[in-house]
Formats: C-alpha cells, sequence, structure tokens
C-alpha cells in the first residue's frame, strides 16, 4: 500500500514476505552498519521478523513507522524511511536508510522531505527530531534543508552511542545527557 509519493519516489508499507530480502541486504549494508548499527539481522527469515516484530508493531501502536522507499520509475527497492518513535524523545524521528548503490542521487533528501510534508500534514506531528552519528554529516545536511536545528549531542538509553540531535523550531528540549 503507498503512503506517500514524491516525484521520484514511492514510500510504501513494508512487508515481511515481500520485503525480507531486500530489507536483508539493508540492515547488512556497509553504511548502515557503519551509522546506525548492526542489527543482527542475518538471513532472510530473521529479516522477515524484523520486519514484522519492528516495523508492523510501530504501525500498529504509533500509526507510522518505516517504509519501503522504491523509484517510481522502474520499481527498484532503494531503502527505506519514515518515522521512528524512540526512548528518549517526546516525538518521533524521521528516520531514513538507502542501500550504498543509491546514495549520492538526493534520494535521501527527497524521502526524508516526502516523510517530512506527510508527518506535519497527514498526521498533524508538528515537533519532530532527527539523530545521526556524529560523523554523518551528510544525514545531518538533509535534517538541516528541512528545516531543523542542531540541538547539541545527546545520549539516548536505547542507543549504544552519542548522536547529534535535530529538531524543528519549537519542539521540546530533550535533557538527556551526552
Amino acid at each position: 500500500m503507498t503512503v506517500m509519493e514524491s516525484p521520484r519516489l514511492r514510500l510504501r508499507a513494508l512487508e515481511p514476505g515481500r520485503d525480507a530480502a531486500a530489507m536483508l541486504a539493508l540492515l547488512n549494508d556497509p553504511g548502515f552498519l557503519r551509522f546506525i548499527g548492526d542489527r543482527q539481522v542475518r538471513t532472510i527469515a530473521q529479516a522477515a521478523a524484523y520486519i514484522a516484530e519492528r516495523v508492523l508493531h510501530s504501525y500498529a501502536v504509533n500509526g507510522f513507522g518505516m517504509y519501503a522507499v522504491e523509484r517510481r520509475a522502474d520499481g527498484a527497492w532503494l531503502g527505506n524511511a519514515g518515522l521512528v518513535q524512540r526512548d528518549g524523545l517526546p516525538a518521533p524521528d524521521i528516520g531514513y536508510a538507502l542501500l550504498q548503490q543509491y546514495t549520492g542521487q538526493g534520494y535521501a533528501g527527497e524521502a526524508a522531505q516526502t516523510v517530512f510534508a506527510h508527518a506535519r500534514s497527514t498526521l498533524g506531528l508538528h515537533d519532530l527530531y532527527g539523530i545521526t552519528d556524529l560523523d554523518n554529516t551528510a544525514s545531518g545536511r538533509i535534517l538541516l534543508s528541512l528545516g531543523m536545528t542542531g540541538r547539541g549531542v545527546i545520549q539516548l538509553p536505547t542507543l549504544p552511542q552519542p548522536s547529534r540531535l535535530y529538531a524543528t523550531p519549537g519542539a521540546p528540549v530533550v535533557q538527556v545527557p551526552a
């Protein structure tokens, strides 16, 4: 089911059976491992379980989650993008990750902008956050392009390392020590 579209992209609900192989590739992509982390998913069955337990659960509990990002021109599966409700943040954070062969082409920024617009117009969410690895300047530039501002370095309770925090103007200050 298509949830959002942009000029070049379609974002649709992830499905365990349909998307497990692509999700397995994404979760083990060098960029994902470096900047997001190792989810310890090594088989298609584990990837299907990951989608069912994490993504479908988020859809049911929060009304949003991560979505498959497909190129409209040919249906290529590029990665995922969406909203994540994280412990330690009072509102959702915008997340996105692309397979390495699709980076550097503007797809991540386009997907993030599409999610941002959907969050505000369809879901009515005005306070939004974004977090990045301390070394991921490219993702930071995308969040800044959405109109977010840098809020410093934080340590979220469920992440092993500190992150850079970005937020929409007016979003509550997060009091999480770095």
